[in-house]
């Protein structure tokens, strides 16, 4: 009970959003197999692939900057909406048009309508929470997408070969569903004032810039680059994994990389609250450093027993205790230590920051697998993760000593 109840007491409109998670992940039936619909489906190579992936995050930068600046300015619930709206459109066409690159190209302008609308949602937890409850709400809401995760990669594995229109025509209905809910249910988006020295480091700066604050919180930075590179490695799961099981297994690669990504969303469900709970009291930035080793662990465990389908589940089951710990941490670390008045420009630099660090490793990474071999890709993956696995152990005591408020209880 101790695991549901640690949940408790936090804003309505948390657990509005909660729910909203759940039932719009419910439709990400997509995202875990674009690869394999690239290669398999369209018939790029693992370096075409690549380039159909950096050129849509070259499209989605723009996104994240317009994103940024709108949060901080404008209702961060009728962003989240309107959005929406403009995204559900777009998957209902893919739903009915025959399966093409522009297919992809329309299901890139539905994703670019989200990363709109990401640090307008990630800032409004932020908003509705004070210091000591944050963690808890985004561990929740991370624990309501992958509730609805738990499934969808499964059904779009086995949809892939024969109805795959069909997952893009769920995912418009289910992010019908999830804006429905918020748009009624969300009444009250008036932040909450943060008091005492906590709320010193959170204190509006309207009429500074985006570079001023940066210069006065240099750790910042450092943690935007420690989790650019770990979002860079962690976003192999969904490209060079998927390839690699691809060409290992053929036609099954599809099946196999959607129960072990169902696997991933079952293990979050399952251990989210455990983690939450045991580590409540250890400091974010040494739960980041823990979340990145097991995250490698899990790589070099998967790279190990390449080609072994029991070993995937295992490698899985290791790289989501590591995405558990650095995940739900990220938004607190940063809301934690910024303006409330620069919260949704720094997420949309950071996002803009991930996307292409991403996207040059996912061109890296492609033209190693096809020119080189799987190993030395996945070896290139590990030597990224490691070296923010060595910036963090920089972090750790310089960002005590810069925020001693968030460091006594």
């Amino acid at each position: 009970m101790k695991l549901i109840s640690q949940y408790k007491g936090l804003r309505k409109e948390i657990y509005v959003l909660f729910f909203g998670r759940i039932v719009t992940s419910l439709g990400s039936m997509i995202w875990p197999v674009l690869t394999l619909i690239l290669t398999r489906k369209l018939g790029l190579n693992a370096t075409q692939a690549a380039l159909v992936t950096v050129g849509s995050g070259i499209f989605f930068l723009p996104a994240n900057i317009i994103g940024g600046k709108l949060a901080d300015k404008y209702n961060k619930k009728m962003i989240i909406v309107y959005c929406d709206m403009i995204s559900i459109v777009f998957y209902l066409i893919s739903a009915f048009i025959p399966l093409s690159l522009f297919t992809i190209a329309i299901l890139m302008f539905a994703a670019a309508c989200q990363s709109i609308e990401y640090p307008a949602y990630n800032t409004l937890i932020a908003d509705l929470t004070l210091t000591k409850d944050r963690e808890r709400a985004y561990s929740l809401t991370y624990l309501g997408m992958n509730m609805g995760l738990v499934a969808a990669p499964t059904i779009a594995g086995i949809l892939f070969e024969n109805h795959l229109n069909l997952s893009f025509l769920i995912s418009g209905l289910s992010i019908a569903m999830s804006t429905i809910l918020i748009f009624l249910n969300i009444k009250d988006i008036t932040p909450i004032q943060e008091e005492g020295a906590q709320g010193e480091y959170q204190a509006s700066k309207s009429g500074e810039s985006l570079f001023a604050i940066l210069k006065q919180n240099k750790l910042i930075a450092l943690y935007a680059l420690i989790m650019t590179l770990y979002w860079g490695a962690y976003g192999q799961y969904g490209y060079l994994m998927p390839l690699d099981m691809g060409q290992i297994h053929g036609d099954r690669g599809a099946l196999i990389y959607g129960s072990i990504s169902s696997l991933n969303s079952i293990t979050v469900v399952l251990f989210t609250p455990i983690l939450t709970r045991v580590f409540r009291n250890m400091v974010s930035t040494k739960k980041c450093i823990t979340g990145q080793s097991l995250l490698m662990v899990g790589f070099i465990c998967f790279l190990s027993f390449r080609g072994i389908v029991p070993a995937y589940y295992i490698a899985m089951f290791l790289f989501t205790l590591g995405e558990i710990m650095s995940t739900f941490v990220e938004g607190p670390y940063l809301t934690q230590r910024i303006p409330a008045s620069h919260r949704g420009r720094i997420n949309g630099v950071m996002s803009i920051a991930q996307s292409v660090l991403q996207g040059i490793m996912t061109l890296v990474v492609g033209g190693l697998y096809d020119k080189a071999s799987p190993a030395i890709a996945w070896s290139f993956v590990l030597v990224i993760l490691a070296v923010a696995i060595c910036l963090t152990l920089v972090l750790i005591p310089t960002d005590k000593r810069r925020y001693p408020a968030l460091y006594t209880k």
